[in-house]
């Protein structure tokens, strides 16, 4: 259970045996990919303790206080863990971000009743027989002549699954597709027959017209984060004899709800995508919850014959064996990726596509 910052530290000299237990600096490596923790950190507010001499798995609570002022507890994992999908630099802290987004207030509906089943009534819907009083998901349930032992049959391993032996309905759970793809938050009528799956939707626009592990051009695939990674595909495209307008990789676990993901730049006759990572504008790229994600789509390739190549920029630090750490595109850095390409497929078939 997390203490605070005090108790923590008196702990961990009384265990040690060292009135400093961890030198200022220790950890200096593994925070400093976090620019703007630092900034929100201060010693003053925490004992004297440095940022540097706090392990980033440490279960303690420290103050932090970010640029607009605000003043809050958390320990380091929550704060690591804090940008989640939100790409503002308010998600670093917890008052800015609810400021930033706030809750919007939901107005009450009138009460429309309930039908002859129990479902609540919907007074946005129309109603297509109005003799008919059985409800819309009603006779949706009858057209699939789906059992209740079928509803749960569909229910992703390990959810939650919400069937009344009553009326057969089912709650905003997890289930999965006749394909095995788990649907998250979705209601059964959602997932009937794999008809709003996400993953069969996403994969009908392209992925599924191509072979796992092949690389292909996806409508899906976003636009380049930073104009850095043009410019290395541009060098790249100087020194090697290869086709770069591939943008998408077919993959055979769902990434995101897609069957595809979308490396910066790839190099389909090598089989090596390449990838340029820095902490961005607000220092909330590929740090935290994005890493863990980054390291999914590195497995994923992997799985399906692929190698990966991270140009780490800043402090960001290798994830990867095959990973660069550099400070900006040159020629020095297409010099190192090429040599690292060598040393992946080896430098005589590397060779062959020299220009």
């Amino acid at each position: 259970m997390p203490e605070s910052v005090e108790q923590w530290w008196a702990r961990r000299r009384w265990s040690k045996g060292a009135a400093v237990p961890y030198p200022i600096g220790s950890y200096r490596t593994d925070w400093e990919r976090y620019p703007v923790l630092i900034r929100q950190y201060h010693p003053d507010l925490n004992h004297g303790i440095t940022l540097t001499q706090v392990p980033p798995a440490a279960d303690v609570y420290l103050v932090w206080e970010c640029d607009a002022g605000h003043r809050f507890v958390a320990t380091p994992e929550e704060q690591r863990s804090r940008p989640g999908g939100t790409r503002r630099r308010s998600a670093w802290c917890p008052q800015c971000a609810e400021l930033a987004a706030p809750r919007p207030v939901r107005q009450p509906e009138p009460d429309a009743g309930t039908h002859v089943c129990g479902h609540a009534r919907d007074p946005r819907r129309i109603e297509a027989d109005p003799a008919d009083d059985r409800c819309y998901l009603c006779r949706r349930l009858d057209r699939e002549s789906l059992t209740r032992e079928q509803l749960v049959s569909m229910a992703a391993p390990g959810s939650r699954v919400a069937v009344s032996a009553e009326n057969g309905t089912a709650g905003a759970y997890s289930w999965q597709c006749p394909d095995g793809h788990p649907t998250y938050q979705a209601k059964i009528e959602r997932i009937l027959g794999g008809k709003r799956c996400p993953v069969c939707r996403h994969a009908r626009a392209g992925a599924d017209r191509v072979a796992v592990g092949e690389a292909f051009v996806s409508r899906w695939a976003p636009s380049p984060a930073s104009a850095a990674e043009p410019e290395l595909k541009r060098r790249l495209t100087e020194r090697l004899q290869l086709d770069l307008g591939m943008n998408a990789v077919r993959v055979a676990t769902p990434f995101h709800s897609h069957l595809e993901v979308w490396p910066d730049i790839l190099l389909p006759e090598l089989r090596v995508a390449v990838e340029y990572d820095t902490t961005g504008r607000h220092g909330l790229e590929h740090v935290g919850p994005r890493e863990t994600s980054d390291r999914r789509k590195d497995r994923l390739l992997r799985a399906v014959g692929w190698e990966v190549v991270r140009v780490r920029c800043g402090k960001l630090q290798p994830i990867g064996p095959y990973d660069l750490q550099a400070g900006s595109v040159t020629d020095t850095l297409v010099d190192r990726i090429v040599d690292r390409l060598g040393e992946i497929r080896g430098e005589l078939f590397v060779a062959a596509y020299l220009r």
